[in-house]
Parts: structure tokens; sequence; C-alpha cells
């Protein structure tokens, strides 16, 4: 079993004297930027001005500068901006002010792990990942609480690598909840393959696939996105708050036996090799390669492919449904 760091496993002091540089104003940047603050760190924020997040860190109380501005001021730096935007913005930003003692950090394993940065071998790398968006990071930092995260070490040149790392997570809130010790190289491999195994892509799929079943079949649309689509929060809320086998337990008997026996023939012997194929594309750097030759080509594919469902059936019933649910 995984050990689990938490508050008393954490000594803010290794990181409470140093500036950390948050490249990236997103979601997780903003929530990131502001729990170090209140955790009483010196903060500085890169974010382009024109954009509604340049905005945001203003009225946040930041002033926002340029990341090579930013790199030279501080002794941490996190970079959290989009994967493919990463290795431009270190390279012409970051690199040329690196000295020693300083620290290189992330959220996400990708860039270091399929080494489109490289980092000289005098700075420290490490990784905080809380698990969960930023404004949930916010939250429950705000609440007192905390997001898990997990940490990685990659380069350890001070030899306090993983102390500060674990101070970072601490001044985010995640030694609250619980830090897990992890790679880069595992990180990233499994965080891709849930993403398009399951989170993102299997759930896309089958959904469409179950809305378009029934409705060739000849049921209503409505009734087919309610059944699909809509109780699939139910569900997932439920495996979130209490595991697969909770959410067994709190469903009806009929929606169990269901489950229990006609689950197998949807993700069957043929799904599962389909997923050893998945992985292995992750594994051997090929998925990598493929995303960033797209997204240098002018995401040609990439936008091909995400505008390809904008007038599925599912999205037109799926508008005019939620439109009577003013709750949401």
């Amino acid at each position: 079993m995984a050990k689990i760091y938490y508050d008393k496993d954490a000594d803010l002091s290794f990181i409470k004297n140093k500036t950390v540089g948050v490249i990236g104003y997103g979601i997780q940047g903003r929530g990131q930027a502001l729990n170090l603050r209140d955790s009483g760190l010196k903060v500085l924020v890169s974010q382009r001005p024109g954009g509604p997040n340049y905005d945001i860190a203003i009225k946040d109380g930041f002033k926002p500068m340029d990341a090579a501005e930013l790199a030279q001021k501080s002794d941490v730096i996190i970079i959290l901006a989009q994967d493919p935007l990463q290795a431009e913005i270190y390279r012409t930003s970051v690199d040329p002010y690196l000295t020693k003692g300083k620290a290189l950090a992330f959220s996400h394993g990708f860039n270091i792990h399929f080494k489109q940065i490289m980092p000289p071998k005098f700075v420290d790398v490490f990784m905080v990942a809380p698990k969960g968006p930023g404004s949930l990071v916010r939250r429950q930092y705000e609440e007192g609480k905390g997001v898990p995260c997990l940490i990685a070490v990659y380069q350890d040149a001070t030899k306090n690598c993983k102390k500060l790392a674990l101070a970072y997570a601490k001044a985010l809130g995640g030694t609250r909840a619980g830090v897990i010790e992890t790679t880069f190289k595992e990180e990233t491999e499994t965080d891709l393959f849930g993403e398009q195994s399951v989170l993102c892509g299997g759930t896309a799929e089958l959904v469409m696939a179950g809305f378009e079943t029934l409705v060739k079949a000849g049921y209503q649309p409505e009734i087919a996105y309610f059944e699909c689509l809509h109780e699939l929060k139910l569900i997932t809320d439920l495996i979130y708050a209490t595991g697969v086998q909770g959410m067994r337990k709190r469903v009806s008997d009929t929606a169990e036996y269901g489950d229990l026996t006609r689950g197998p023939r949807i993700v069957n012997k043929k799904t599962r090799e389909e997923m050893k194929k998945i992985l292995k594309e992750i594994q051997s750097g090929k998925f990598a390669k493929e995303f960033l030759a797209d997204y240098k080509n002018g995401k040609k594919n990439f936008n091909r492919l995400r505008h390809a469902h904008d007038n599925h059936p599912i999205e037109k019933v799926g508008a005019k449904l939620r439109g009577m649910m003013k709750w949401m």
C-alpha cells in the first residue's frame, strides 16, 4: 500500500522564504496561486494580457508579468499552462533564467516524461498534482479542508526536493486530505489512460452509443437522453462517494442484477484488449507524438474531431431538456 503523507509529515519552512512563480492563471493556476498566498508564501503570477484570466488575476490582487520576468524573480517556478504550450514557454522564458538552487514544478508529468522539457541537472524538478480541478482545490482550502494530491520527484539537485514538494502540497492544503508519492512516468501514463479509456473517451462513446441504440429502436430521444446521459450523474456520484460496490448496494435489485449480468457483455474481452493497446500507445510515446504533431500542424485533426458531434441529436435534445432544469 502507498504511504500517505499528512500535515505532520510536511514542513512549510522548506518553502516559506521562497518566491513561488505560477505560470498560467487558468482554473488550476488560480486555485493554486490563491492557496499558496493564503498560506503565507510570496506568489508571482504570469498570464498573457488580453484575456479574462488576466483580468481575474488583477481582480484577485496579483500583478501579472511575463513568464521571463517571473522566472528571473522566482525560486520555485510551476508551469500550469496547457501541455502543448509548456515546452515553448520553458524554452523561451524559463530555461535561460534557471540557476542553481531553483526548482521547476508541474502538476502533470507530460512534458517531463515525454522529454519535451529537459531541465538542467542543477535544478530540483518535482510535481504536485491535486486530484481535482483548481476551483475545488480553492474551495476546500477555504473550508479548512483539502484535495488529495500526488507528489513526485524527478530531479533532486538540492537533496531536499521531496521536502520541498511536500511543503508545496501543504501550502495548497493537500496534506490536510493526504498526499501519495508517485513518479512522473506513473502519473502521466495512468492519467492519460484514465482520460482516454474511461473518464472522457470511454464514457462519451458509451453514452452516445446507448442513446443511438434506443433512438434507432424507436424510443423517444428525450427518454433516451434521460436514461443514457442524465442519470449518469446519479451513478457516478454514488461511485465517487461510496465506490463501485457502494453504488451497487444503493441502486435497485433490478439495476444491480442487470449491472452484474450485462455489464461484462459491454466491457468484454475485446474492449479490454483495446484498452491494452491504448495503454501501450501511451507508454511508447505514440500518443504524445501524434497529439503534439497535430497541435503543431494547427490542430487540424483535433478541430475536425472536436466539432464532429456538435450537431449530434443527443446535443440538441440535451440543450432543450437542460433548459427545463432551472436548478442546474
